[in-house]
């Protein structure tokens, strides 16, 4: 091992429902990924050691803390609790309890770095934005593994060379805001993992050079990837390179606020409203305790084969015989009925799914899609590469890998694989197995540090999106019009990270002294775009907003509102965020842009 290496290779799945660390010890021949046991609460007084942390943050009343109870070796305050406790007592005290965490750090219908969470939270509450809570889940990472592994200074996680993965799907400023939750939690060496690809990863790993024996030249492979925030679809492609097996990412799919969180509320309100025909009319508290229970009940079938029924308790609003408890109970049977029809319904490739209008007004949420229908997603993304590709229809993956705490239910790996073979016809794919699917994504991230350094295949392809910067245009104006807007491909889709691009072939006016405001913009359809390539009409969903920049360019000895000319450079950082320089050789100047995570 060089000098230059940490000591440990770090992967860590920041999970909607769970997270979990993975580790490489470099100075072991073995070379062996293996899962850190993270230590808990799992009930006042009692710490126990597992491999998945629950995402999940309590924020306990005065009372709780008192005595102790609550208190971790290295935190003396208990002032929030994380992990299974967690999740079980804010099932019973929903106001109190952080959930989602990861899904509202991509939401861009609010400030993600104002202290938003819970949404509904008790009175004495101090709220956390969604990338504290993202920090305080690594931030325990860090702590537990400091103080178990890291005791010494130089095996500290912070000393660490660290994967942290993400969604595909996950745009620009949530990428960076993960980056920023890193940092807030003290680590020091951290790189972005997409999940589709750590998955894949995870079985490169568990198959070892078996793999070149289940696929072959030509094979695209889809990476379904079903958590509980996001639904995420990618493609891999193998191909051969003089007489050598390669893979090549050939796309990814769009943002799809669509998960495991839907379907417990598809079921809570399932149940709701067979309480309600008993007679038991829930309060906002209650019907939320309720869907905490439903997500532990779904979770609890899903992972006992053999259970056909969990039942679900929800708190009173009193005490006594008037107040008591509510019950019911999940089935197995009903979880399938509910998942299978209203989230990966049969459909044909041709079905698309449907837009909603939304209300001019609507509660403070999750923009959860409008369509819960997973399969029709799949059948865009799958037509649309397609198109994308010049293709003569939708992309057919000849395999699949499944990922996701959802796919634990064969009944609905079985469902996706039987859709794809009615839409592949004679040539329906095969199902790539053989990894855990709780702990897939951690040791694939773990697994892909070891190509980093050399050991194995890594999957070529880059950035999932082509970049662009919003372009003025120079004609004539038009009473009562705003003026014409052009898309500057800057960066394009499949460059490999760390690229820096030049685009010299012409210059571009730029206002100096003054407020100014840039608009950057991606596609994961224009896959044909290059550097310098200037795109004057597009349909809606083609090319669509990313982020944009308020700010003012100060150039010394110029005066403010002055226009000089500039060309462009960019570079996607190894973190996958963009990095735009403005150069103006006449005037001698530079100046660097970066997406504002803020505003």
């Amino acid at each position: 091992m060089s000098k230059d290496h940490s000591r440990f290779v770090i992967g860590i799945d920041l999970g909607t429902t769970n997270c979990v660390l993975s580790y490489v010890d470099l100075e072991k021949e073995d070379g062996n990924i293996e899962i850190f046991p993270v230590p808990q609460i799992e009930a006042p007084g009692e710490i126990r050691e597992y491999q998945l942390l629950p995402s999940f943050i309590y924020l306990p009343t005065k009372k709780e803390k008192e005595g102790g109870g609550l208190v971790m070796p290295w935190d003396p305050f208990g002032e929030r609790v994380v992990g299974k406790w967690a999740r079980l007592r804010g099932a019973q005290v929903p106001g109190r309890l952080i959930s989602s965490a990861k899904s509202w750090l991509c939401h861009k219908g609010v400030d993600r770095t104002a202290p938003l969470l819970p949404i509904d939270a008790a009175e004495d509450v101090q709220k956390l934005s969604p990338v504290v809570a993202t920090a305080t889940f690594l931030r325990h990472f860090k702590a537990a593994w400091n103080h178990i592994i890291g005791k010494n200074p130089d095996q500290s996680l912070e000393e660490q060379q660290v994967y942290v993965t993400i969604p595909a799907s996950f745009d620009a400023v949530a990428r960076d805001l993960t980056v920023q939750a890193a940092a807030s939690a003290g680590l020091g060496k951290v790189t972005l993992l997409e999940e589709p690809q750590a998955a894949f990863y995870a079985w490169l790993n568990n198959m070892g050079e078996k793999w070149k024996e289940q696929v072959e030249p030509g094979d695209i492979i889809l990476v379904i990837d079903v958590g509980g925030g996001t639904s995420d679809f990618s493609l891999i492609q193998v191909t051969n390179k003089d007489n050598t097996l390669m893979l090549e990412r050939l796309a990814v799919g769009e943002h799809l606020l669509l998960g495991g969180d839907n379907m417990d509320l598809t079921l809570t309100h399932v149940l709701f409203q067979e309480l309600k025909d008993k007679g038991h009319n829930l309060d906002q508290a209650q019907f939320q305790s309720l869907w905490n229970n439903v997500r532990l009940a779904k979770e609890k079938l899903f992972a006992e084969e053999g259970l056909d029924e969990v039942p679900v308790v929800i708190p009173g609003r009193g005490s006594g015989l008037v107040g008591g408890t509510i019950r019911t109970s999940l089935t197995r049977d009903l979880v399938a009925r509910v998942i299978l029809d209203g989230f990966f319904p049969e459909c044909s490739v041709t079905d698309m799914p449907e837009k909603k209008k939304a209300l001019g007004l609507r509660e403070l949420g999750l923009p959860y899609c409008s369509d819960t229908a997973i399969t029709k997603h799949l059948a865009r993304f799958l037509t649309l590469q397609g198109q994308a590709l010049e293709m003569s229809g939708p992309v057919m993956p000849t395999a699949v890998l499944f990922n996701g705490g959802v796919f634990k239910a064969a009944v609905l790996r079985n469902r996706v694989m039987s859709i794809l073979s009615d839409w592949a016809g004679q040539d329906a794919p095969k199902e790539l197995e053989g990894t855990d699917l709780d702990l897939a994504v951690s040791r694939g991230a773990a697994h892909f540090g070891l190509v980093q350094l050399g050991d194995g295949i890594k999957i070529r392809g880059g950035i999932g999106r082509s970049y662009y910067i919003a372009v003025e245009s120079s004609g004539l104006a038009v009473p009562g019009m705003p003026p014409v807007i052009k898309a500057l491909c800057v960066v394009p889709k499949g460059l490999e990270e760390g690229t820096v691009v030049d685009i010299p072939q012409q210059e571009f006016g730029l206002v100096v002294g003054e407020d100014v405001e840039f608009q950057f913009m991606g596609s994961a359809q224009r896959p044909a775009d290059q550097p310098g390539d200037l795109v004057s009409s597009w349909q809606d969903d083609e090319i669509e907003p990313v982020s944009s920049l308020r700010t003012r360019l100060d150039a010394p000895g110029i005066d403010p509102g002055t226009v000089i000319p500039v060309t462009l450079q960019a570079e996607v950082t190894e973190v996958g965020t963009l990095a735009l320089s403005l150069v103006c050789k006449e005037k001698g100047l530079k100046f660097d842009l970066e997406f504002d995570v803020r505003h």
